[in-house]
């Protein structure tokens, strides 16, 4: 076997996009682009435990349980009292969160002067598909409220 074989390398929102088209139960998909460096759009985007409850309105808490590396377990509260625990995987520009339902990523590169800014949201459940007009709505408003994100201003 050949060790010289080309490798393709695909930036964090190419990889988001890959989930987004492959990922059963991938239902939302969101791209914006932001008029401040990508360090300015991770250094929120990564403080998982404040801003994730900020910005999913279902999520009243987040919480770092274990960190080993770029691995995170975390356990999230809903506002209904639901709880989840997730396997997280953040790198710079990069985040996946997984729970036994639950999917979600994000994504940052640089784009010209700013930064493209993606997220992506879904269920692992049967019939997820159904979900997609509130997970739209709340992935939305999600995206929304990060572009207003008084550091992320230029």
């Amino acid at each position: 076997m050949s060790q010289d074989r080309p490798v393709a390398e695909l930036d964090p929102i190419r990889r988001l996009r890959v989930l987004a088209r492959t990922l059963p139960g991938a239902l939302h998909h969101a791209e914006i682009v932001l008029p401040v460096p990508p360090e300015r759009v991770w250094a929120v985007a990564s403080d998982l435990e404040n801003q994730l409850p900020l910005l999913l309105s279902t999520v009243r808490s987040f919480t770092v349980t274990r960190a080993e590396g770029d691995r995170l377990r975390a356990r999230a509260v809903g506002t209904l009292g639901q709880r989840a625990d997730f396997e997280v995987v953040l790198r710079p520009g990069w985040c996946l969160m997984s729970s036994r339902f639950v999917v979600g990523a994000m994504a940052a590169t640089p784009e010209g002067d700013g930064t493209r800014f993606g997220s992506l949201g879904g269920f692992r459940v049967p019939g997820a598909r159904l979900l997609r007009p509130v997970l739209d709505a709340l992935g939305d408003r999600a995206v929304r409220r990060f572009a207003e994100h008084p550091d992320l201003r230029a």
